[in-house]
């Protein structure tokens, strides 16, 4: 991946294979944190966004066709929801769509970049929202991947993975070691979710995710949406879980207390989105 541009014509953009996804409007905030280089831009069309390493992260007007669909399936399908873990999302999205779920009673959030959430608290204060201080909340910031090697096992009723591309901080979230500690953590009856890239745009990553969480978990399956300002547009998020495929079948009444908060996700929606898997995909799969 490039460097974001700001060129003239002031477009900021991020280069993927030849391929530019940007954005018209101005960069506010443009800095190299201990971990990475992150940039926060304003734009007329989808308000401010975060771009961590020239990669497009979220947009204010853009976040809830990211955060809906990682959270909902797995919130609204686990067993029980008292205690869940979130490994990065430091734009505070993910967090505050799990809070929407008033089961929860202990919310870990790992973000190993503390500037990603100072910088999102002070310019994108709308997506995390209250989150930030709800009490359910347990902020720490530290390396998701360890803490996931150290919690207890069977300990969370969710966990899931908001990270970046796999590469710089976040490449060790999308390897075998890493699953296989998130498996481990889960409860039996628990649902495990990540992000797992464009189809298109990241077909081989893409692919690579599902056939490894299909190897360390009993089920897992892509689900398929938009995010206009990722490479393609074209975005999935991936389930797992044991013993059944729970994630496909939402719990009614968790389903119904969030449904009208939401842009993007309902249960028509989702059951959609997992049936929309493309036929290149399904037939790499199969073999």
């Amino acid at each position: 991946m490039e460097k974001p541009l700001e060129a003239m014509t002031g477009w900021i953009d991020e280069i993927h294979l030849g391929v530019r996804y940007g954005l018209k409007g101005k960069v506010i905030v443009d800095e190299q944190s201990p971990f990475q280089r992150v940039t926060i831009i304003d734009s007329s069309r989808y308000g401010k966004g975060l771009l961590l390493d020239g990669c497009w992260m979220t947009a204010e007007r853009l976040e809830k066709h990211y955060h809906e669909c990682l959270v909902h399936p797995a919130l609204c399908s686990a067993a029980e929801t008292k205690r869940v873990l979130i490994i990065g999302g430091g734009d505070g999205g993910t967090a505050r769509e799990c809070l929407l779920h008033k089961g929860i009673e202990q919310l870990d959030m790992i973000e190993i970049d503390r500037r990603v959430v100072e910088l999102s608290k002070e310019h994108l204060p709308s997506i995390g929202a209250n989150a930030w201080n709800d009490p359910r909340l347990n902020l720490k910031i530290e390396d998701g991947i360890a803490w996931a090697s150290s919690a207890p096992n069977a300990f969370y009723d969710v966990v899931i993975v908001d990270g970046s591309d796999p590469k710089g901080p976040a490449k060790g979230l999308f390897n075998k070691a890493f699953f296989e500690n998130c498996r481990r953590i889960l409860r039996p009856e628990g649902v495990f979710a990540t992000q797992s890239e464009s189809p298109e745009a990241f077909r081989d990553i893409h692919l690579t995710i599902i056939k490894l969480m299909r190897e360390i978990f009993d089920y897992a399956d892509p689900l398929y949406g938009w995010v206009p300002i990722y490479p393609s547009g074209w975005w999935s998020w991936t389930f797992a879980s044991l013993k059944k495929p729970r994630y496909l079948n939402p719990i009614s009444d968790r389903a119904m207390a969030v449904a009208g908060n939401c842009q993007i996700w309902s249960p028509r929606w989702q059951q959609g989105a997992f049936a929309a898997i493309p036929a290149f995909i399904e037939r790499e799969l199969k073999e």
